[in-house]
């Protein structure tokens, strides 16, 4: 390889690299299976639109453009792709002027040690597109600040509707870039490219606005969590696992003493780092942060790491052995997910029997999944049987909110997952291959009730409640279905839900007395209900506090299928 190399540019040389692990990456992508969220991913890609209940489209589209594959091959492809192109853009923006060979190996190196590369050089999650169009946009960046021509100003435009469309936190990037240069805020063609994005983004912005806003919503308030230590402890040390802990003392001591060309884009890869850090770490105080969240300050690291380790030769060679050893543990790793010689149980083993398993129980009824979003897609991906997700209170809802599968099992028998949590003794359980209990019961005749609106009319929740109160009013019911609903408190029961954000609900039945919902009709319900002592379930945090806040709506329960608020959520504080 050496002798090869030396026949080579430089350049030249960088791009066999990039091929070579590209090459292997493909080889990854086709034979390990599917992690739950690529199967959800490819659930999206089942669907194009301009937009997903949980992210923008790049990552669907990805999928699908690579469908003709076939396989896990084919969800991947095009994530393959883009990870050898984003390192090869960064390098154009980072070597000296007159690149060596040397130069070459060790950004080599340095890329393939971090395993934020390693993972996301294949797996088919918006993490890679969201790697990718960052590396676009610094490299747009950085031809902008050097001369802002109209070209220019179209590619930085360009970029950042890329990063918008791969990824929401994108935003962040563009915020953090301008705030380490707010000499962008005097220039007119900022102002331009910024017009470009949001004329890019509209159809995305029209979908949001179409589907209530719903992305963003989730974001903002729907993955708020509660106060925890170890989610502080946790965020920190997965970022410091992901970007090779080898090289945390490099990150601090070569903070800034590299020589670069582009001082703006410097600035800027710092800021990101920095900025990147302190959101997330605060993020965290209100629930747990996922490592990947912080992907764009990959560039920010290996600018910094080359940087020092090519002018220190003793730093080179530190940093060249710490890559040996990472690589070996790489193929390690690597070994394990195609073949799993240790049997460790992970949601990348063992998909084909488990699904299989539960296709079998089902015996051709379509299978209903309790808020396991992911695991209706994999359903769905191995067996090519029909499923359906039901939005769960106590866990999350999903783009399968989205889709009126549901209704093609009118009237069939349907197989219904239940929570692990709230099986009882005339629940059917079953252990999986994959480690995973499997619980379950049968109901016959399913008329789905999901799309039911319940709407108060004078019904008010006062700001604070105590148990003992009591309220009371009138729901007015809308049921667009073709048939009568019939609220019995068996089959279907009008319940109050109380919970919290991140907490298992409390539900309690607030209808006592028959009533009929007509086809496609409404009709007003009286409900009476007395706030208990002691809810359900009690809270996990603040529990000791003398007044808490919960979130409170009705829904209508399927018999028990899980449920989704079909009211409007109020929030409530209930003082004990």
């Amino acid at each position: 390889m050496n002798g090869f190399s030396h026949k080579l540019s430089s350049n030249g040389l960088l791009a066999v690299l990039f091929f070579c692990w590209w090459g292997l990456n493909l080889l990854q992508a086709a034979f390990t299976g599917l992690a739950d969220d690529e199967a959800y991913y490819w659930y999206y890609a089942s669907h194009l639109d301009w937009g997903y209940f949980d992210h923008p489209p790049v990552t669907a589209l990805l999928v699908w453009l690579g469908s003709f594959f076939g396989g896990s091959l084919g969800i991947r492809f095009f994530i393959t792709v883009l990870e050898p192109l984003a390192l090869y853009i960064f390098w154009t923006l980072v070597r000296p002027e007159n690149p060596s060979r040397r130069d070459v190996w060790l950004y080599a190196a340095i890329c393939f040690s971090l395993p934020v590369a390693q993972l996301y050089g294949f797996i088919a999650t918006p993490d890679g597109p969201l790697m990718f169009s960052v590396a676009v946009f610094f490299w747009a960046y950085s031809r902008f600040c050097r001369k802002d021509s109209a070209c220019n100003t179209a590619l930085l435009g360009l970029s950042m509707a890329l990063m918008a469309y791969s990824k929401y936190h994108g935003a962040l990037v563009v915020i953090l870039t301008l705030l380490s240069n707010p000499k962008l805020l005097r220039n007119p063609k900022f102002y331009l490219s910024g017009l470009l994005t949001l004329l890019l983004y509209a159809p995305h912005l029209y979908w949001q606005y179409t589907h209530e806003w719903a992305s963003f919503r989730y974001h903002l308030v729907g993955r708020n969590g509660f106060f925890e230590l170890n989610n502080i402890t946790d965020f920190l040390v997965n970022v410091l696992l992901i970007f090779n802990p080898f090289f945390l003392w490099i990150y601090v001591r070569g903070w800034g003493r590299g020589s670069y060309t582009g001082k703006p884009l410097q600035r800027a890869l710092y800021f990101n780092i920095a900025g990147f850090l302190l959101f997330f770490a605060f993020s965290s105080l209100r629930g747990y942060v996922q490592p990947q969240w912080v992907l764009p300050i990959t560039w920010g690291l290996i600018m910094t790491v080359f940087g020092y380790a090519r002018e220190r030769e003793k730093v080179r060679r530190y940093v060249m052995r710490a890559c040996a050893f990472m690589a070996v543990l790489f193929v390690l790793v690597r070994i394990e997910a195609v073949f799993n010689p240790v049997g460790i149980r992970f949601e990348i083993f063992d998909n084909e029997e488990s699904y299989g398993t539960v296709r079998d129980l089902a015996a051709g009824r379509p299978v209903i999944w309790a808020g396991e979003y992911s695991g209706a897609a994999k359903y769905r991906y191995y067996t090519e049987c029909d499923c359906w997700c039901q939005p769960n209170i106590d866990y999350r809802t999903s783009q399968w909110q989205f889709d009126d599968g549901d209704r093609d099992f009118t009237g069939r028998e349907v197989l219904v997952q239940i929570q692990y949590e709230k099986r009882d003794s005339t629940c059917c359980q079953v252990q999986l291959k994959n480690g995973n209990e499997f619980v379950y019961k049968i109901m016959d005749d399913f008329h789905p009730v999901r799309d039911v609106r319940i709407c108060s009319s004078d019904l008010i929740f006062p700001e604070k409640l105590s148990p003992g109160d009591v309220v009371q009013g009138d729901l007015i019911i809308d049921n667009p279905y073709p048939y009568d609903i019939v609220i019995d408190g068996e089959r279907v029961s009008l319940n109050l839900i109380i919970g919290r954000n991140k907490e298992f609900y409390s539900q309690y039945d607030v209808c006592p007395d028959p009533v009929v919902l007509p086809a496609s009709g409404t009709a007003s319900v009286h409900i009476s209900f007395t706030l208990p002592e002691c809810l359900q379930v009690a809270p996990s945090y603040g529990d000791s506090a003398d007044a808490v806040e919960y979130k409170l709506s009705f829904v209508l329960k399927n018999g028990f299928l899980s449920v989704w608020p079909q009211s409007e959520v109020v929030d409530v504080t209930i003082c004990h």
